[in-house]
């Protein structure tokens, strides 16, 4: 098979869908791997490094997009790629679609095979494409809060982990998962008081025992969230559907109440948000205020760190691309059924019922189409 990877082009999006020791993997596997220059540049990796690893570097993406039978990306394609669709090639990314009916309908259109990375699940429930990525946010959204509450960022003028005689910041994170859990590691070792709000009880005690009692878990409902905004400084959206548009957990009001100068974190931007006031932002222009509470909504937060992400991603995506690779979509999927889930799009046709739902469309099993 031919594997391109062509140069990410969202604004900002510094990470790169293959890494060179995969491509060498792909070749002595048999296939053909095509990069376009300068891919990686961003993520520290050269031309020189793909070339010599066995890849063929392209000039442009056209080139790529054109000769290859498999795409591996990092994040959705943009406007400007749209025209490279076309029926049979299968596009291998986050792709992200409940909040994106135009991306959709144009897969659509084009017949492409989608496959997202983020609604891949192993049999034990795991979203092992996801969790590298939600890992690096989870961890950057405090990373990012801290510097925000800085007053000439905007904030309020707060050290996350105050000082002797000073109370630390209040940090709220809404949802217990792998963001959830990564971010209250990151605030605790910052010296911040933390809550955990989460819905399922089972997992509140997971926290608790994980975390030795260090931090405050509560089951979430709108006045259990709606009364801990008002005394936070930071809040970080982490709550997840997978492949389904996130639940609007905060609501307008909510955000009115709270402190002049707090800070929220949408790391659940990527599907929608999970704060009614939320609209994706970029690394170019990352913020805004509502009511005077100033938003953190970018919507790829690890390319800010693309090294780090790039081999975090890598580690995770490789396997599913050398199935996909190696006997092509319907056959990979037949012996690794996890991979089914990850079909978005298929020969025409919404294969995910999350993204079904979220936009009001009729969906097909992948099974009952192959």
């Amino acid at each position: 098979m031919i594997i391109g990877v062509p140069k990410e082009i969202k604004d900002h999006e510094t990470r790169v869908g293959l890494v060179p020791h995969g491509v060498s993997a792909l070749r002595e596997a048999g296939h053909e791997v095509l990069v376009e220059t300068q891919a990686g540049q961003a993520s520290s990796l050269t031309d020189e490094e793909y070339r010599s690893a066995g890849a063929t570097i392209l000039g442009t993406a056209a080139e790529v997009w054109k000769r290859a039978d498999l795409v591996v990306k990092v994040k959705e394609p943009q406007p400007a790629e749209y025209p490279f669709f076309r029926p049979g090639l299968i596009l291998f990314t986050y792709l992200h679609l409940a909040p994106l009916p135009e991306l959709t309908q144009k897969l659509l259109d084009a017949q492409v095979s989608g496959v997202a990375y983020e609604t891949i699940r192993e049999r034990d429930g795991s979203l092992p494409l996801l969790t590298p990525m939600s890992e690096v946010a989870g961890r950057m959204s405090v990373q990012v809060g801290a510097q925000y509450l800085e007053r000439p960022n905007g904030g309020r003028g707060i050290l996350l982990g105050g000082v002797p005689g000073v109370a630390p910041a209040n940090v709220v994170i809404l949802g217990g998962g792998v963001v959830g859990t990564n971010a209250a590691k990151m605030a605790l070792g910052m010296g911040a008081h933390v809550i955990i709000i989460d819905r399922s009880i089972p997992r509140l005690r997971e926290l608790d025992d994980i975390f030795n009692g260090n931090v405050v878990t509560l089951a979430s409902n709108a006045w259990t969230i709606s009364e801990n905004l008002k005394t936070a400084d930071l809040v970080i959206g982490g709550v997840l559907i997978p492949g389904a548009s996130a639940p609007r957990l905060v609501k307008r009001e909510m955000i009115a109440s709270m402190k002049r100068g707090a800070v929220v974190v949408d790391v659940a931007i990527d599907q929608g948000g999970c704060f009614e006031t939320s609209h994706a932002t970029t690394h170019t222009e990352p913020t805004y205020f509502v009511d005077g509470v100033l938003h953190y909504c970018v919507s790829n937060m690890p390319a800010a760190v693309p090294h780090t992400s790039t081999f975090a991603l890598n580690n995770a995506t490789f396997p599913y691309l050398q199935e996909l690779a190696s006997h092509g979509l319907e056959t990979a999927c037949q012996r690794h059924a996890p991979l089914r889930e990850g079909v978005n799009t298929y020969k025409g046709l919404i294969t995910y019922r999350g993204v079904a739902e979220s936009q009001g469309r009729q969906w097909r099993n992948f099974a009952s189409v192959e």
